[in-house]
């Protein structure tokens, strides 16, 4: 039986694949694979995109020294997630680097930002995937609010717990 490793192992190769095929390099998309290691394309409006820009200040102006990225691809048990932005604290990065390309761990902080087609058991699902390879917390963005989760859902980020449980694209 294969492995959380293993798998992930799998889905980095697959990633190189992937990223290695030209008629892919300049899709106008968020790319990610499932559990299969398919292609899943996802389009979206300029409103995320202003929602990825605002939270990404939110985090320069709240979250300790670090580095912030925009859809940062994870190598998960269940495919290559990105999400929409993380916040990786002075060490982590190093460490994350050392894991491969993409990434078997996590950032402290992933961040989604929720679109019409997802839904709640798909953020459900990313959720656990990105605490399974040690992000400390998970943000969802749901139209202009900030949901915080740990282990369980709460108030605020312990990260960074001056952010504001909103953001303004």
């Amino acid at each position: 039986m294969p492995t959380v490793a293993s798998r992930a192992k799998e889905h980095q190769e697959r990633w190189d694949e992937v990223t290695a095929d030209p008629s892919l390099r300049d899709l106008p998309y968020k790319v990610e694979t499932n559990a299969q290691g398919q292609i899943i394309l996802s389009p979206h409006k300029n409103r995320h995109s202003d929602l990825q820009t605002a939270v990404f200040h939110l985090l320069q102006q709240h979250a300790p020294d670090g580095h912030i990225s925009v859809e940062y691809a994870l190598a998960t048990s269940r495919g290559v997630k990105a999400p929409d932005v993380v916040w990786m604290g002075v060490g982590r990065r190093e460490e994350m680097r050392e894991t491969g390309d993409p990434s078997t761990l996590a950032p402290e902080i992933c961040v989604e930002i929720t679109s019409a087609s997802n839904t709640e058991d798909e953020m459900q699902e990313k959720r656990a995937l990105y605490r399974e390879i040690g992000a400390e917390e998970v943000w969802v963005v749901e139209e202009e609010s900030i949901r915080f989760f740990g282990e369980e859902e709460r108030e605020r980020s312990e990260i960074a717990p001056d952010c504001p449980p909103a953001v303004q694209p």
